[in-house]
């Protein structure tokens, strides 16, 4: 049976054979009791881990992201956010459709950041009628495989605290973040109020994400979980996953960045494909087709087990299931494949 590689993205990932031990394993009770004592664990090691003082365990990021921004937020309130956030653009709306939220979002920089100067002027005056209330503002990290700088956090918290702004970050791959800073999680999480992490994306559990933050919020938080249908039952099983990934799966997160630095090296050496190795900070490596072979090599190269995204610019992932054995099997595969395209028209000519 052919090896697949699949580089669409680090949600790909395959439970281990550790990991599906520790789950058959597990400690079970019903959640919504709060009587699961392997969700219990995972949720206090998750908030010790950032530095906060409770957590709650949900299903899926969406879900941590909405009860976030839903414990934040009241009917007609606004958070601010990057036009390329999840939290705006891939979950559906549901901080509009489901809490009434309503998103101000603002252009994010190259590097992912937003204009501070931007998000002070995006804040609507106090106690004016005619706008809805700025309550909270809203990063990710990383986003689109970028990190965001220690400095800049601390600057945007000081500028969110200083004009009465709850901070909430999106930290669906926040342990990619902290390996490539080399800190603690904690030094990230620090300049949140909350912060959603997820475990089944470069962490490799099958399902679930952690929202931390203070005990109040968190408690609302909660009562959003059950008032969206979230309430889990003997879900141990699954937080055992996370357990194992957290215990794991967080320092070899540094073996994906270096593997997707490594495919980005080999893909800029590959004519008619344009990638920019040094852009390659964590797991993410965005290249550029011709607008006119995108689809033919990606069906092409599933033939043989590599499965690509679609598009002219492909986000290649690397992830727990790949090893640099694999980047340069891909590497040599797409290679072979435009050298392949380049030489056809003199062969249709001949």
């Amino acid at each position: 049976m052919t090896r697949r590689i699949d580089l669409r993205s680090d949600t790909v990932t395959l439970p281990t054979a550790a990991m599906r031990a520790a789950m058959t394993a597990a400690d079970v009770g019903d959640d919504v009791y709060g009587e699961d004592p392997t969700v219990n664990r995972l949720e206090g090691e998750v908030a010790s881990l950032f530095g906060k003082a409770a957590a709650v365990y949900v299903a899926t990021g969406t879900q941590s992201n909405l009860i976030g921004l839903m414990a934040h937020c009241e009917r007609g309130d606004e958070y601010i956010v990057g036009q390329l956030a999840h939290t705006y653009k891939y979950e559906g709306g549901g901080a509009a459709v489901l809490g009434s939220i309503q998103p101000q979002p603002i252009d994010n920089e190259a590097d992912g950041t937003l204009d501070l100067d931007r998000v002070v002027a995006a804040i609507k005056p106090a106690g004016d009628a005619h706008f809805a209330r700025t309550r909270l503002l809203a990063l990710e990290n990383t986003i689109g495989g970028r990190v965001l700088p220690l400095d800049y956090l601390a600057r945007a918290e000081s500028v969110a605290r200083a004009r009465g702004l709850a901070m909430h970050l999106d930290g669906a791959r926040v342990f990619n973040a902290a390996v490539k800073l080399a800190v603690p999680v904690k030094r990230i999480a620090d300049h949140f109020d909350t912060v959603s992490i997820c475990l089944s994306k470069g962490l490799g559990a099958p399902m679930g994400s952690v929202l931390v933050g203070p005990t109040p919020l968190i408690e609302r938080a909660r009562r959003w979980r059950k008032v969206l249908g979230g309430g889990m039952r003997q879900v141990g099983l699954m937080a055992a996953a996370g357990r194992h990934a957290l215990a794991h799966h967080v320092e070899r997160l540094a073996d994906d960045h270096a593997n997707a630095r490594r495919l980005a090296e080999r893909l800029a050496q590959i004519d008619g494909i344009a990638v920019d190795p040094a852009k390659v900070q964590t797991n993410m490596v965005y290249a550029t087709f011709p607008a006119d072979v995108h689809a033919a090599l990606k069906a092409d190269l599933q033939r043989s087990g590599i499965v690509l995204p679609a598009g002219p610019v492909m986000r290649l992932v690397t992830h727990l299931d790949i090893t640099t054995a694999d980047v340069d099997q891909v590497a040599d595969a797409i290679a072979a494949w435009m050298r392949h395209r380049a030489a056809a028209p003199a062969r249709v000519a001949a």
